[in-house]
């Protein structure tokens, strides 16, 4: 760890509370310069931290900048891998590189800004800098690969869950992968598996998690306008590092009970699609049903205008609401 990232630690731990040099530097075991150096340089990343003479260095209560130091002080377990990068072309594709080099259960990937942010069926997804939460998680799991839908209704759930405890914002769910604030997407979620090709089963899962926390300057692209949002207004401020510690913990915390699918029950009460008009799109073509329910294992029960129903399952199909 380098002295600016242990600097950030201690003010981190200490946030709101001056911390002078020369404690500092005791503390690490270095010079006074050095500690000003390392301020001075996480300064220019952004981090608030102010420095009053005789008083010391205070990382501010609105600092918002993500970081490793940041989030690990908020996490159940601080042991578990975190990786936070300013910019990524895809915390999916870092993620998915790491697994399959060997990264353990619960390794977390965090970017500020995503170059090439993707959605389900290739879709981009929206990703400036310092305005969400881009976020990737490692998953080992011995889930059969048709179970593996689960994760993601799981991880919809966690996201719900660990921005309720946060902010106190309730989230509802757009089956399968969508959540909404104020009735406009503020988050998408994509999980993508690597099969063991011996057992037929799961080798490795990486939940894609991308959250709108703010607007960004200047507005949504057009393309997306209509349907974006985000869930704090301009002005509010909110502590990055501690929902995506949440997020982490609550994912962890539900994929450790699969297949246990009690946390269904709460996925279908947040889910306002059911009993709803609905358009299925599926290879080209645009088909009216009506939403019945959500079954156990996260497919959707849809009724067809002959009066027949049907079970779709992630991957197969989106959706339009009426």
């Amino acid at each position: 760890m380098t002295t600016k990232e242990r600097v950030l630690r201690y003010l981190e731990e200490n946030r709101g509370t001056p911390l002078s040099g020369e404690i500092l530097a005791q503390q690490l075991g270095v010079s006074r310069t050095a500690v000003w150096k390392a301020v001075g340089d996480l300064k220019k990343e952004g981090h608030r931290i102010e420095a009053v003479q005789n008083k010391g260095y205070t990382l501010s209560e609105e600092n918002n900048v993500l970081s490793v130091q940041g989030i690990r002080k908020y996490r159940k377990d601080p042991s578990l891998p975190i990786v936070v990068e300013a910019e990524l072309v895809s915390t999916n594709t870092t993620a998915k590189q790491l697994a399959a080099q060997g990264a353990v259960h619960g390794t977390l990937v965090i970017a500020d800004r995503q170059t090439g942010g993707r959605g389900r069926r290739g879709r981009s997804f929206v990703s400036p800098p310092g305005t969400g939460l881009y976020l990737s998680m490692v998953v080992r799991s011995c889930l059969p690969m048709e179970s593996a839908v689960l994760v993601t209704s799981a991880a919809a759930v966690a996201v719900c869950r660990a921005v309720e405890k946060t902010t106190g914002r309730q989230l509802s769910i757009k089956w399968v992968n969508d959540l909404f604030f104020n009735g406009r997407k503020c988050c998408g979620i994509l999980t993508e598996a690597s099969a063991d090709m011996e057992t037929g089963g799961v080798d490795y899962l990486v939940v894609g998690i991308g959250l709108n926390c703010f607007e960004p300057q200047g507005g949504w692209p057009q393309e997306i306008a209509e349907i974006a949002g985000s869930i704090f207004r301009a002005g509010e401020t909110a502590d990055r590092c501690q929902i995506a510690a949440a997020i982490a913990d609550e994912l962890l915390e539900l994929c450790r009970q699969l297949p246990d699918t009690a946390f269904m029950q709460e996925y279908r009460a947040r889910n306002f699609v059911p009993g709803r008009d609905i358009f299925i799109v599926q290879n080209g073509e645009r088909r009216p049903a009506r939403a019945k329910e959500i079954t156990d294992d996260g497919h959707l029960l849809v009724i067809l205008p002959d009066g027949t129903q049907e079970e779709l399952s992630t991957g197969e199909v989106s959706i339009r609401l009426e």
